[in-house]
């Protein structure tokens, strides 16, 4: 069982949001969360190991992540190779914005980014490059202008093109709305049963369709087959299981519904670019600072 510290982070009831910058050349903070949302913007630290939720990545020259709400993160040394790292990370309130606010029309894209970063995101480096020069000139800045410059960071961040969704909907607890109460019974009912042995036509039976129709619809839907729709949930419980569990890996995959552990650790390996192992003694390796 891995360790995941819940940090208090100096932000302050009375304040909107908080910048810390810094120079270094490690990280030497442990894997943790907090309630607070967190916009980390990195550079200079190719080769070091980014873990949001059960995404775990070795990231480039420069990288932009918002993290949601308690959702476990950290950056960690790992082939990074020495040099200057600079960070600034701008820590708000999820409360910051009321939620009658939010819903209203020009609010629309922070409201739906926002959401998104309960799974994390990350930035493309044509957004970096765009965004990089105000969240410098951030820290500069105080009082109105500079709660004013926070939101209008976070609308155009919001509008941006090819933000990248980390962490799995499972892991985090996420439902999703399809606009299709067929689509939304099939994927509740995966959500119970994914323990379970589930097939195409336990699928179809269950939305009142044929399997070759259920398929194509799932896949128009979702853009995933129902295959990677179900293994897509079940990798979100084996992530939380090998992270909060000493179960062993062949334990982990029967009890998420893969009864073949080849298979098993292949799809594993596939989604998250490491073997189940290799993904428990990542998340096992930040119990101590680097």
């Amino acid at each position: 069982m891995s360790i995941i510290y819940h940090e208090i982070t100096p932000l302050t009831d009375n304040d909107c949001f908080m910048v810390f910058a810094r120079v270094k050349d490690r990280f030497d903070f442990p894997l943790h969360h907090h309630e607070e949302f967190e916009l980390n913007f990195i550079e200079h630290a190719k080769g070091a190991k980014r873990i949001v939720g059960d995404s775990i990545e070795v990231i480039q020259e420069a990288e932009l992540v918002l993290v949601g709400s308690n959702l476990p993160h950290g950056w960690f040394t790992n082939e990074f190779t020495g040099g200057t790292i600079h960070e600034i990370t701008i820590q708000f309130h999820r409360d910051l914005f009321d939620e009658k606010f939010l819903r209203r029309n020009q609010l629309c894209f922070i409201r739906t980014m926002l959401e998104r970063a309960a799974r994390g995101i990350s930035f493309s480096s044509e957004t970096i490059a765009f965004i990089k020069p105000r969240i410098i000139a951030l820290k500069q800045k105080n009082g109105f202008d500079s709660v004013l410059e926070l939101i209008s960071i976070l609308h155009d961040l919001s509008i941006c093109r090819n933000m990248r969704t980390l962490t799995s909907s499972t892991f985090v607890n996420e439902n999703f709305t399809y606009n299709s109460r067929r689509i939304e019974k099939a994927f509740e009912f995966m959500k119970a049963n994914y323990d379970k042995n589930i097939s195409l036509e336990d699928m179809s039976k269950i939305v009142n369709m044929t399997e070759v129709g259920f398929s194509r619809f799932i896949k128009k839907r979702t853009g995933k087959t129902f295959i990677d729709s179900l293994n897509d949930i079940r990798l979100g419980h084996a992530s939380r299981l090998l992270i909060d569990t000493t179960l062993t890996i062949a334990e982990v995959s029967f009890r998420c519904g893969f009864n073949n552990l080849s298979y098993f650790n292949r799809v594993f390996k596939k989604k998250h670019r490491c073997t189940p192992k290799e993904f428990r003694e990542n998340y096992s390796g930040t119990r101590t600072f680097v």
